[in-house]
């Protein structure tokens, strides 16, 4: 790399150093209510079944989705 491009790189970046980065002010709190195992097997049931069951549906059905030959 030559010494104009590492001068212009660094005339790019050196402002964006310079800025200040604000933080946020989130500040949370324990929950309520804790989640039952019911609910937390109905949450991760229906997360399996929203991304398996499409995909399953692709894979069983491959052979009607290619082109006839």
């Amino acid at each position: 790399m030559s010494v104009l491009t590492s001068l212009l790189l660094r005339g790019l970046t050196g402002s964006a150093r310079r800025l200040p980065v604000p933080r946020a002010k989130v500040h949370s709190m324990p929950p309520e209510e804790e989640l039952g195992t019911l609910e937390k097997a109905i949450a991760l049931t229906s997360c399996f079944v929203s991304l398996f069951l499409p995909a399953g549906w692709i894979l069983s059905h491959l052979e009607d989705y290619k082109r006839p030959e």
